[in-house]
């Protein structure tokens, strides 16, 4: 007796071993924190093989992969970065970028729908998973390898070269948002071609541009050219060739004024955010704006509210320059993070968590520089394992381009 109560325990614990009792309505699933709602085709166990099944469009829409079905041939094609699975219908094998995968069970064709094993699905896309009995709840969490991604490019002068090591470098990490820096002697043909084929990749390029003088009241005629350069060119390329948004990078802290008289310096950077917010208006760009991690200690003069509160609420996202190269513990990327992540989910706004891999002079643990990337993969899982829940987050920025790739 005692023997079979504790193979059955064993059984019961391990991913989709279900007791019969349970039904497929009550079993849950989240991703990185957040309950996924089926509304139909829900999950669950087959009671063959223990496997718990969902849908196929669960593996596009919430683990971020592209999949195709051939009816002739009942193949499911599931693509992400370079990971490709390919699965027949009642096989119970697999071939993972080409290499055959055996599993108990199969995918199969239920009422209409292409039900996928999870487990198997979901790590062969490098994703842990964890099944919790208590709660009837399978738990999903992204691997680092495929969250979403920006970087900055400062020098467009490298879009002469080979643009195609760019995006290839680029798709391999995950990257769905660079940061371009605009210079309007460059032909706009050539930003037109990248952008076409960086739109092709399902990476989104931004308009970037700034410095800390454009907190200052005589750099709005700056400003305003920047947008209407970015307007007129989207204006002549059309939607597939276009900037998807303008990414303003002024860090006034890099002033003397800011020190020496901050209240003015607060009072003219805000006259300019309310310019771009103006201008930008009706223009189908989202605005995003580089800040440190700090601002929200930052109130605006003579009210106690914060300065990234305010900006959150008049644009689509901030990114975070939360430089540190450990994950964890105090003044830490978590820690430094949550208060602004808070901001931003009570605001229904969006935070881009940045770290640095350039050479910093701020001390020891401020850059991933001289690390290696696996290194800072391991750190930023860590981070994404803990901020995921948050509804405002949104994944990962790398300062910058360059030096990311010359990483070891």
């Amino acid at each position: 007796m005692r023997k079979w109560l504790v193979c059955t325990l064993a059984i019961m614990l391990s991913l989709g071993a279900f007791s019969p009792a349970i039904y497929a309505s009550e079993i849950r699933v989240s991703v990185d924190g957040r309950e996924v709602q089926f509304p139909d085709g829900h999950p669950y166990v087959d009671q063959k093989s223990s496997l718990t099944m969902v849908p196929l469009a669960f593996v596009s829409d919430k683990l971020g992969a592209t999949t195709k079905w051939n009816g002739s041939l009942k193949q499911i094609t599931i693509s992400l970065n370079r990971d490709i699975i390919i699965l027949v219908i009642g096989h119970s094998y697999a071939l993972v970028n080409g290499k055959r995968v055996d599993f108990a069970g199969s995918a199969v064709l239920k009422n209409g729908r292409t039900m996928v094993p999870l487990r198997f699905i979901s790590e062969a896309l490098h994703s842990n998973v964890d099944w919790q009995p208590s709660s009837n709840l399978v738990s999903i969490m992204s691997s680092v390898a495929r969250v979403p991604k920006g970087t900055w490019i400062w020098d467009s002068h490298i879009l002469k070269q080979d643009q195609d090591q760019i995006l290839n470098f680029a798709k391999v990490k995950s990257v769905t948002s660079i940061y371009l820096q605009i210079d309007r002697d460059l032909d706009p043909a050539i930003y037109e071609g990248f952008i076409r084929k960086a739109k092709k990749e399902g990476i989104q390029v931004e308009a970037l541009e700034g410095r800390p003088e454009w907190a200052k009241k005589s750099a709005q005629g700056d400003i305003q050219k920047f947008i209407a350069w970015v307007k007129a060119y989207n204006s002549s390329v059309g939607p597939e060739a276009g900037f998807t948004g303008l990414h303003f990078d002024i860090e006034p802290y890099g002033l003397s004024e800011w020190t020496t008289d901050n209240k003015t310096i607060l009072e003219s950077w805000m006259d300019n955010l309310r310019l771009i917010e103006k201008e930008s208006k009706g223009s189908g760009l989202n605005i995003a704006i580089d800040v440190p991690y700090w601002l929200n200690t930052i109130k605006l003069p003579g009210k106690d509210y914060s300065m990234s509160a305010w900006m959150l609420e008049k644009f689509d996202s901030l990114v975070i320059m939360n430089y540190r190269n450990h994950a964890l513990g105090g003044n830490g990327i978590v820690e430094n993070a949550q208060a602004m992540l808070r901001e931003a989910s009570t605001l229904n706004k969006k935070i881009v968590i940045a770290v640095e891999t350039v050479k910093s002079n701020e001390g020891p643990r401020v850059s991933f520089y001289s690390m290696s990337s696996d290194m800072m993969d391991k750190e930023l899982q860590s981070a994404h394992n803990q901020l995921a829940h948050y509804a405002s987050y949104a994944g990962f920025a790398i300062h910058d381009f360059k030096s990311w790739q010359d990483m070891k």
